[in-house]
């Protein structure tokens, strides 16, 4: 089965055709139709990990494009393939189901299944992808389903600006994760990168040094890691599937997976900023995830700060750890957006200050929340705790500075979950939430079974995940960093900090003894940092407005005045010498005797005066 790799990215491409082409006649807008072929790729997708556990291994030789053999698009799926195809397939397949009720009645369905279908096509083509170059593509075309779901209600003028800020910052780092391609082509000729990964070893430190960092580049933009991190929280302008769809198992893991799959490529000095970058992002995120009012925004933010963890993790050495908790945090995180997605169709409010008490009027929903908010704040035996205690314990052994950084981290990922659940599902019930009710059985039923896999993924830790995953890497890596052991004081100090956090947060908004109010006015300077973000969304603006434009404004002065001004001078002066000696020419013989003479008599007082001079 694992020979028919390949058709598993086929089937959505074929539901995109479909519905494009005949999904205005269709019930749903064609909706069925994505949910059927999405469904049949999730069962190939499990069919495909079977066969990994017993061959470990599958890479086709391909069909080189273009005859260029550098170009030869092949299938590469092993351990760490098997885990993304399985986790893009099968969240996508839920949030489509899930989407027949919450798209129900949008005039644009038809696109919007189209654009679901084409997204998670280029996603799974992305992760079988053998080839750098085939990678790019399938690359690019995320980035292009994210901009056209993003926009997806294109007549909003947020949603538009949301979707083109997306687009464009994200392609920063897709200049960079061209360059780091271009890189590697010139100094070894290959872009195969089972090639590229025997070799790595025999390279010249500075060039793997530098072509790794210009990949990670590419994944900063992709993961929002900072400081390319501020398009994400806007992109919640976008349907709330679509928001779970991206943040859950699609473009943002695409940064991370992009590291995982590149991981031989990398040097210790590359892995050092990989580190780096992930605990910043993961810190920041959370800090401004505890301040935010709109729901969807909170849980954005969250993702932001997850990424950094995962980020953090493969930076640290901690591989298996990173993508132990890619796993886990598509669970959790999936079904906390399609829980708000549930609570925004109820309430038609996206702002946490319009709810609560919504835990006895949608208990489904509540229940799914609170697990999702559990896992996601670390306490066991939620699958949040797992990943989480690892990726700690990678840190642990790596640096005290980045393990206090991922700590506090953790301690406020406690803190903003717990105080959104409090706010939105607890307390007394605000007007708004009034006539809001239990979300259709075809939204309520996904909730249930991503709620089973908050629950019980972290329990594959157990069936050896870490020693399948880095089945992945070249031999030699794996066997280096498997040897690791999580510290009891490590696992003491997770629980403390998510039962600190919670804690904190229960006597803030559940039984409030600590006043909020006071808080935010106690600490408004800090507050107003970020809820400003930063001022990094200022800081770009203000970059993009008075430096590239206005330098732009000089540069097209200079060339309007000085370079045209010159060359049409000359054409000019030119011309109007033209103009002057044209009149010379009168057609009279006595003129032009005259004038010979004249240049005779000026030649012989020429001659003349040299020949005294000399």
């Amino acid at each position: 089965m694992i020979e028919y790799a390949w058709v598993i990215p086929v089937l959505p491409v074929i539901s995109f055709l479909i519905i494009l082409l005949f999904g205005g006649r269709m019930k749903e807008g064609g909706g069925h139709v994505a949910v059927a072929f999405v469904g049949m790729s999730m069962l190939l997708s499990l069919l495909t990990i079977r066969d990994v556990f017993q061959v470990g291994r599958y890479e086709s030789e391909g069909i080189a494009w273009l005859g260029i053999e550098a170009l030869r698009f092949g299938v590469l799926v092993d351990p760490l393939a098997a885990v993304m195809l399985f986790v893009v397939s099968f969240v996508g397949f839920l949030i489509v189901v899930y989407s027949l009720g919450y798209m129900h009645g949008d005039p644009g369905v038809q696109r919007y299944y189209a654009e679901i279908s084409l997204f998670i096509a280029s996603m799974l083509a992305l992760v079988i992808a053998n080839n750098l170059v085939f990678l790019f593509i399938s690359w690019e075309l995320v980035g292009l389903c994210s901009y056209l779901l993003i926009g997806y209600w294109y007549r909003k003028p947020s949603a538009a600006s949301a979707a083109k800020k997306a687009f464009l910052v994200t392609r920063v780092g897709d200049i960079l994760l061209l360059a780091g391609i271009l890189v590697l082509y010139a100094n070894f000729g290959t872009l195969n990168m089972s090639e590229l990964f025997e070799l790595a070893p025999a390279a010249v430190p500075a060039t793997l040094t530098l072509a790794s960092l210009l990949l990670f580049g590419g994944a900063v933009g992709k993961s929002a890691q900072f400081p390319l991190h501020v398009w994400l929280p806007d992109a919640m302008e976008g349907p709330t599937t679509v928001s779970a769809l991206i943040h859950a198992a699609t473009m943002v893991k695409a940064g991370v997976y992009l590291v995982a799959r590149t991981y031989p490529l990398f040097t210790p000095e590359s892995l050092f900023v990989v580190a780096w970058i992930g605990g910043i992002t993961a810190l920041i995120a959370a800090t401004m995830a505890v301040v935010m009012t709109d729901l969807k925004r909170v849980i954005a933010y969250s993702t932001v700060s997850h990424l950094g963890f995962m980020t953090l993790a493969l930076g640290v050495g901690g591989f298996a750890a990173g993508i132990f908790h890619l796993l886990n945090h598509s669970f959790f995180k999936a079904l906390l957006f399609l829980s708000a997605g549930a609570v925004i169709h109820a309430v038609h409010s996206q702002d946490i200050r319009d709810m609560g008490g919504l835990w006895r009027r949608m208990p489904i929903t509540g229940t799914a929340f609170f697990i999702g908010a559990w896992s996601l704040s670390g306490l066991p035996p939620w699958s949040g705790f797992w990943s989480k205690d690892e990726i700690l314990a990678s840190v642990y052994d790596y640096s005290t500075a980045l393990f206090a950084v991922a700590a506090l981290a953790a301690l406020l990922s406690a803190v903003y979950i717990s105080r959104l659940f409090f706010i939105v599902f607890t307390g007394k019930e605000s007007e708004a939430v009034r006539h809001a009710h239990e979300a259709p059985r075809v939204m309520t039923v996904p909730l249930i079974i991503l709620s089973v896999g908050a629950l019980f993924s972290g329990f594959v830790t157990f069936a050896g995940f870490g020693e399948f995953v880095l089945g992945s890497l070249p031999e030699e890596m794996a066997e280096k960093l498997a040897h690791h052991e999580t510290s009891s004081l490590v696992v003491l100090l997770s629980i403390a900090l998510a039962v600190a956090g919670i804690g904190v947060t229960a006597l803030t908004y559940f039984k409030p003894v600590i006043s909020a109010e006071r808080v935010r006015t106690t600490l408004k300077p800090l507050h107003s940092l970020l809820v400003h973000r930063y001022y990094l969304d200022h800081l770009y603006l203000f970059f993009a407005t008075r430096v590239v434009r206005d330098t732009s404004t000089v540069i097209n002065a200079v060339d309007a005045y000085f370079i045209d001004g010159v060359v049409n001078g000359v054409g000019r002066v030119t011309a109007r010498a033209g103009e002057l000696l044209r009149r010379i020419q009168t057609g009279v013989t006595q003129d032009y005797a005259a004038w010979l003479l004249l240049g005779a008599s000026l030649l012989l007082i020429l001659a003349r005066l040299t020949g005294g001079a000399a």
